[in-house]
C-alpha cells in the first residue's frame, strides 16, 4: 500500500512539473484550502469519506488518506513536525482533503500561518463500541473478504459484558473525547475530567463543523452550504444512496436493555455520553441557524445580511 501511495504522489508531481511548477506560483485564496477529517472508527467514516472521493475530480481538489502504522492516533513528535510541513507546503496538494484515525493536532503549536480546517463526526458512545465489537469480527459489507483482527470469535456483545471480558470493558467507550483532545498526555488517561473540557474546547474552538452520524445528511447539508468549494453536489450524491456509500458492520446484534444499563453505570459513558449530547447541542444549534423546514424538508437558508452606510462614498 505505501509503494503505490509513493507511486501515485510521484505520478501527480511528475504530472504537475509537465504542466508547469506549482512551487513557485502562489495559489488563489480559495485554492489554499486544507480540510482535515480525523476520523473516528465507526461513525460513518467511510461513509462521508467516499463522498470527498466521488466528488474530487469534479471539484478539483486531492484527497489523502493518513496511514499510521498499527492505526495508532498518536504521532510521534518528529511525526507530528513532518506531517504539519506537508500539509501547509505541499502546493501540489492544495486545494486537499486529508481523512485519517489520528488525534486532533494543533497547528498553531508549530508556528504556521495558516491553520487547516477540521472537521468531524462523532457517534452515540455505546453504539459505537457495538458497532466496533462486531465489526473486529466479522467486518462489513465494504471489504468482505478481508480477515478482521477478532474473527472467529462468536461471542455476543451481550455475553462479552455480562463475562466482563476487555472488549466491551467501559473503558473501551473512552475514544472520542481523546480524538478531540489531541496528543497530550493526559487526553490519553481513561475517565479524564481535564481531556473532557480539553474536548469541548477543541470542538467549538478549532473545528469548523462537528455532525452526528445519526444525522449525517444533515452534517453533509451544512458542509455543502459552507464549503462549496469541496462539496458542491455532495447531498444529492448522498441522496442517491449509492451503494459505495453504505457501510454496514455484518452480523451485528443490538444490545439488551440490561447491557446497556450496565455499561451506562460507568463514569466513563457518562463522561464520553456528555461530550457526545455537548456535540449534538452544538450541531443542532448550528443547523438551526443555518436550515429551514418546509413540507418535511429542509432547505438552506439565502445570505441573511448585507451591508449599508459605507464611507466615504464614491463619486
Amino acid at each position: 500500500e505505501r509503494a503505490i501511495a509513493r507511486h501515485e504522489v510521484r505520478e501527480i508531481e511528475q504530472r504537475h512539473t509537465v504542466d508547469g511548477p506549482r512551487q513557485d506560483v502562489s495559489l488563489d485564496e480559495e485554492d489554499d484550502v486544507v480540510i482535515i477529517y480525523n476520523r473516528v472508527p465507526k461513525t460513518a467514516s467511510t461513509s462521508f469519506t467516499n463522498i470527498a472521493y466521488d466528488l474530487c475530480a469534479k471539484n478539483k481538489y486531492h484527497v489523502l488518506h493518513i496511514n499510521t502504522t498499527k492505526n495508532n492516533p498518536v504521532m510521534s513528535l518528529q511525526d507530528q513536525v513532518r506531517f504539519v510541513k506537508n500539509v501547509t507546503s505541499w502546493k501540489e496538494m492544495k486545494p486537499g482533503f486529508y481523512h485519517g484515525h489520528i488525534s486532533y493536532l494543533d497547528f498553531a503549536k508549530f508556528g504556521v500561518k495558516k491553520k487547516p480546517i477540521y472537521i468531524n463526526v462523532i457517534r452515540d458512545p455505546i453504539e459505537r463500541l457495538v458497532s466496533y465489537y462486531y465489526f473486529l469480527r466479522f467486518g462489513d459489507d465494504y471489504r468482505p473478504g478481508l480477515r478482521r483482527r477478532k474473527q472467529g470469535d462468536k461471542k455476543t456483545f451481550d455475553e462479552c459484558v455480562a463475562a466482563g471480558g476487555s472488549d466491551c470493558a467501559p473503558e473501551k467507550l473512552w475514544l472520542q473525547i481523546p480524538f478531540f483532545c489531541g496528543h497530550s498526555s493526559e487526553c490519553w488517561n481513561v475517565g479524564s475530567r481535564w481531556a473532557l473540557e480539553q474536548a469541548k474546547y477543541n470542538l467549538i474552538n478549532e473545528y469548523f463543523l462537528v455532525g452526528v452520524t445519526e444525522e449525517l445528511e444533515d452534517f453533509i447539508m451544512l458542509l455543502e452550504a459552507a464549503l462549496p468549494r469541496f462539496f458542491r453536489g455532495a447531498t444529492e450524491l448522498y441522496r442517491t444512496g449509492k451503494k459505495s456509500h453504505l457501510r454496514k458492520t455484518t452480523e451485528k446484534k443490538l444490545p439488551t436493555k440490561e447491557t446497556i444499563a450496565k455499561l451506562q453505570q460507568s463514569e466513563i459513558w457518562k463522561m464520553e455520553n456528555e461530550f457526545y449530547e455537548f456535540a449534538l447541542e452544538q450541531f443542532q444549534f448550528v443547523r438551526a441557524h443555518a436550515v429551514r423546514e418546509k413540507d418535511g424538508e429542509l432547505y438552506i437558508l439565502a445570505q441573511n445580511f448585507f451591508y449599508e452606510k459605507i464611507y466615504p462614498k464614491s463619486n
